[in-house]
């Protein structure tokens, strides 16, 4: 809401530092907490990822929850409203069904839990950035046929202009990926520009 970067934020709190004292290597392991316990990686995961002790990632995964407890309630709300219903949703709507959520097999069903809670964060991400590209695809084949969309990386887009046109192509990205869709929290985007994709 305040602009704030959520993985300095993770950090401040796991690791019980001020912003300030934040070092790029917390931050670093609060990003992997942060992707870690949303798609429900164990402590062994974390410990394997961080180069940690499982004590030391289970007292970080605790630690996590105890300072995002609303993180752990959508986790097992989403986990129950599976198990109900034998599906999931993303944000547009698109269903993911889950089969194996009521298994007895443990191992199945712990698959299929980390699928329910994965599937509307990156299925809803992926809606997103999806209908960013057909809205500025549009824009562009009606306004600037010199710009066009090349590629799309993950939650990036990749653009070719000229460039004389870059400055009037980066306000147009920029309003059409952050108003695609309104949600509580604003979506923000950053822009770079160079000769070629590695600058």
């Amino acid at each position: 809401m305040n602009n704030e970067d959520i993985h300095t934020e993770t950090a401040e709190k796991i690791f019980s530092v001020s912003e300030e004292n934040v070092t790029m290597d917390m931050r670093r392991k609060a990003k992997e907490i942060n992707f870690g316990i949303i798609y429900g990686m164990s402590e062994m995961g974390l410990s394997r990822n961080l180069k940690i002790s499982r004590k030391q990632a289970q007292e970080y995964i605790e630690n996590y929850f105890a300072n995002f407890p609303g993180v752990k309630k959508y986790l097992n709300d989403t986990i129950y409203k599976a198990e109900n219903e034998g599906y999931v949703q993303t944000i547009l709507g698109r269903r993911r069904y889950i089969p194996d959520i009521n298994s007895q097999n443990k191992m199945l069903k712990q698959a299929s839990e980390r699928m329910a809670v994965n599937a509307p964060i990156q299925g809803s991400s992926a809606d997103i950035i999806k209908l960013a590209m057909i809205n500025i695809n549009s824009y562009l084949e009606k306004n600037m046929g010199s710009a066009k969309l090349l590629l799309q990386i993950h939650d990036e887009l990749v653009f070719e202009a000229p460039v004389d046109k870059t400055e009037e192509l980066k306000k147009i990205i920029k309003d059409k990926m952050e108003n695609v869709i309104k949600l509580s929290v604003p979506l923000k985007v950053a822009i770079k520009t160079g000769n070629n994709l590695f600058f």
